[in-house]
């Protein structure tokens, strides 16, 4: 695994997510920084999606955006409505220079833990890459385990555009794959929470017990 990147100039627009308000829009400003100091061109944004569900699997995904054009819109995933992150989806799978994405499903989550199943999914991301980056800017406190050039990101989903878009593409993706599982498996209403732990997908639990897609190692899947 890479070190973590260590550039004043880059350290000082950090600051610990401090201008990561709930105003605040993400920018390239991160991604300009790190091509003027250093060179890097081929810089991707890692996010992830579905920490905390009950059910399915974690996804992350890796984008390589042109910082050189505009994209209105993009924003943290979870600040958008479903029919925005749609928009975004196709206009990210058509505009970025690359795009990855790496899934890790419920047994490997129970056998490995939730954050270390994200960060292999993130792995899994870059790995997906057509073509791999030079610099990864990585949502949240942790490094991913790849061998390339990083700092992690806190709240990058609101501060750095590719990190937004990426968490754009982690998210449809998932919830893409819940709404397939729902048809399998619908007394749990994964089309409408996305296998998170709402009151009406605990009291399924309770009813008919956990789907095949349930993380047993989750507090509230099996009876306690």
């Amino acid at each position: 695994m890479a070190p973590a990147f260590s550039l004043p100039l880059f350290r000082s627009l950090d600051r610990d997510g401090e201008d990561a308000g709930a105003s605040s829009r993400p920018t390239f400003r991160f991604e300009k920084a790190l091509r003027e100091a250093c060179g890097f061109r081929r810089i991707a944004g890692i996010d992830e999606a579905g920490r905390g569900p009950l059910a399915g699997p974690v996804v992350a995904a890796a984008v390589i955006l042109p910082i050189n054009e505009d994209f209105p819109g993009i924003d943290d995933s979870k600040r958008l409505t479903p029919a925005k992150r749609e928009r975004l989806f196709d206009v990210i799978q058509t505009r970025a220079l690359g795009v990855g994405v790496g899934i890790v499903g419920p047994e490997e989550i129970d056998t490995l833990n939730i954050r270390r199943a994200a960060l292999l999914a993130m792995k899994k991301a870059v790995e997906a890459l057509p073509e791999a980056p030079d610099f990864c800017l990585v949502d949240g406190r942790d490094e991913a385990p790849i061998a390339i050039p990083q700092s992690p990101l806190v709240k990058g989903d609101r501060r750095s555009l590719s990190v937004a878009a990426a968490s754009i593409i982690a998210k449809v993706t998932r919830d893409r794959i819940m709404l397939a599982y729902h048809a399998r498996y619908p007394d749990y209403g994964f089309d409408r929470n996305m296998g998170y732990g709402t009151r009406q997908h605990r009291a399924a639990l309770k009813r008919v017990g956990p789907s095949p897609i349930h993380r047993r190692s989750f507090r509230g899947v099996l009876p306690s």
